[in-house]
């Protein structure tokens, strides 16, 4: 009886999914204004668009200004949207905090309430983060299970103290305003 009831729901499942799919990646947009109208991820166990499709990326030096920040252009593409991502590195300079970011995709954990981190590709960017922005951290980087709000400072001190390899298993929903700054980033669980 079970397999009977499995069926349908499987069916219906692939449906939405397709569906899904017909709605954002092929509405004829252009990927800016469906990477902007899209829902946001963060609240579903729906992984995020591929690497690179939401939101092109540079090279270092590539399009980058003399004081490395990513270009006007760069910023301008990931300007009003959320995106998931890696950070590499995060730096604080004059004031300013600018991470170093490339697309990631997230998946729910299948046993746990958390999130399995599927690494992007390719070269990272540097964005700004916003004067005014939230930080909020969950085990690794801050204390609780539960996300909590920590400073720009703090986070960049708990990224920068991670090993490499730990920098590449964590993943954050960024938030970025009109000019490209990041607004609000939140660390995911990750058990």
């Amino acid at each position: 009886m079970r397999r009977s009831h499995r069926r349908p729901a499987l069916r219906c499942l692939a449906t939405l999914a397709f569906s899904l799919v017909a709605l954002t990646g092929c509405s004829g947009e252009s990927g800016e204004q469906a990477a902007a109208t899209s829902p946001s991820a963060s609240a579903s166990a729906t992984p995020s668009a591929p690497a690179g499709e939401t939101a092109p990326t540079t090279a270092p030096g590539d399009g980058a200004d003399p004081a490395g920040t990513a270009s006007p252009a760069t910023a301008a593409s990931w300007a009003g949207t959320k995106q998931f991502v890696q950070i590499d590195d995060a730096r604080t300079s004059d004031g300013r905090t600018y991470l170093s970011v490339r697309p990631a995709q997230k998946k729910a954990h299948p046993q746990f309430e958390a999130w399995v981190i599927v690494p992007g590709e390719g070269p990272y960017t540097e964005v700004r983060m916003a004067d005014d922005a939230t930080v909020l951290l969950s085990v690794p980087l801050g204390d609780g299970k539960h996300p909590a709000s920590y400073s720009r400072a703090e986070f960049v001190s708990r990224l920068t103290a991670q090993s490499s390899p730990a920098r590449s298993r964590l993943g954050y929903d960024l938030s970025f305003d009109g000019q490209g700054q990041v607004t609000r980033l939140q660390s995911l669980y990750t058990p």
